[in-house]
């Protein structure tokens, strides 16, 4: 039935060219190796109340999923993304426009997109090789990155070292890369990045980070006082599976790769499974969803390997996550609507109560409205558990997530 959601949200358009299209696509991503996604669309939804919100949550919480959603239902102030299929773009559209919730295209066709995100690769990779040079503005496989932290601790092995934290599900190596100036065991900082593997720009920006901290280390007096002081810790990827299959097959993939045994769906949302606030909000307990949480906190190997290393360091006072796409800094306990005793000291790096936190626009910073106690979890979707527990006391410090 149109605009409902049992059989309503079912088989595609019945136009002969178009399924002539899609089909003659999938023969030549299956030749290349690679999913493709002509014809997808990602459509932007301003809710205009909590009913229209309730109606979003139902898309969300189908099964099989029919829609990947990009920035979740929060509220009716913040907009909503969700990717469409091609072949469920006809009832979904036909959803939203019988129940009032308007919508705008805001890319027409993912593939087309990533056609040119390809070849863009493919051109650097020319050049790389030509010039016998690594690119710091172009993307890069699994393959190349770990060969080329291999070549980087090599050449500022005075500052940089590598870690091996763990093996992945699929036995991959996950590598940590560490700088520091001073003896072991010093205060430190963890830094992680590329945890939803779809996220390439997280990859990219944790090596920009690490050839900026080892050129600037000296030169800037900020950077040269916390390193004098405290080590950092950098994990570029942290789903090296994930990232992996990425490249390979799946360029939209998002979680790691474990597989159970009676599950048909694969793959658990790495940043669901920390044992903090495990369950909660923001989670879901749908092995096909791309929240899945996992069956118990730290099931997977690459949530488990982080945790253990900073729980065995004991001394690491501040950790940040790198994310990408939404544009926000959250800052701690974001998955509570309880503000803390020392709300005005987390904040601190985003801005005051007064003027509320910072987002990011065409990289400027501006002063939002959502500069309220429990602003992470009014303005979105509680964005993550945690590697520390949620309340006071224990030997970690806070940690920052920029999505």
């Amino acid at each position: 039935m149109q605009g409902t959601l049992g059989g309503g949200l079912g088989p595609g358009p019945s136009a002969v060219d178009g399924r002539t299209l899609l089909v003659c696509c999938f023969v030549l991503a299956s030749a290349l190796g690679q999913m493709n996604f002509t014809g997808d669309q990602v459509l932007r939804i301003l809710a205009k109340n909590e009913k229209q919100l309730s109606l979003l949550r139902d898309l969300e919480s189908l099964k099989p999923q029919k829609v990947d959603f990009w920035r979740g239902p929060a509220r009716p102030s913040l907009p909503v993304d969700l990717r469409v299929p091609f072949s469920e773009l006809k009832d979904i559209k036909s959803y939203l426009e019988s129940h009032g919730l308007v919508y705008s295209i805001m890319i027409k066709d993912i593939q087309v997109l990533l056609d040119e995100e390809r070849e863009t690769m493919a051109k650097s990779r020319r050049l790389e090789r030509s010039a016998s040079s690594f690119s710091y503005s172009s993307y890069h496989t699994l393959e190349e990155i770990y060969s080329w932290i291999d070549s980087f601790v090599t050449e500022n092995a005075d500052i940089v070292s590598k870690i091996w934290i763990g093996n992945s599900f699929e036995n991959r190596s996950i590598l940590v890369l560490k700088f520091s100036a001073g003896d072991s065991r010093r205060q430190a900082i963890w830094i992680d990045a590329g945890i939803h593997s779809r996220e390439w720009i997280t990859h990219a920006t944790g090596i920009w980070m690490a050839r900026q901290i080892v050129s600037e280390y000296g030169k800037d007096n900020i950077l040269t006082n916390i390193l004098n002081a405290m080590d950092i810790f950098l994990e570029i990827v942290s789903n090296p599976d994930g990232f992996a299959f990425t490249h390979s097959m799946n360029r939209l993939w998002r979680k790691n790769k474990s597989s159970r045994p009676g599950i048909s769906c694969i793959g658990v949302d790495l940043n669901r499974n920390w044992r903090s606030g495990f369950g909660g909000n923001g989670s879901n307990d749908n092995p096909c969803s791309e929240t899945y949480r996992g069956p118990y906190p730290h099931s997977e190997p690459e949530v488990a390997a982080t945790a253990d290393f900073i729980t065995a360091h004991g001394n690491v006072k501040a950790l940040i996550s790198i994310h990408s796409y939404s544009q926000m800094l959250m800052y701690p306990y974001g998955h509570s609507l309880e503000p803390v005793s020392d709300q005005e000291e987390l904040m601190w790096p985003v801005g005051s109560l007064s003027t509320g936190p910072m987002t990011m626009a065409s990289s400027t910073p501006s002063a939002s409205s959502s500069g309220t106690p429990g602003a992470t979890a009014s303005c979105c979707r509680p964005p993550r558990s945690s590697p520390r527990p949620r309340r006071r006391g224990w030997h970690s410090g806070p940690s920052w997530s920029t999505p």
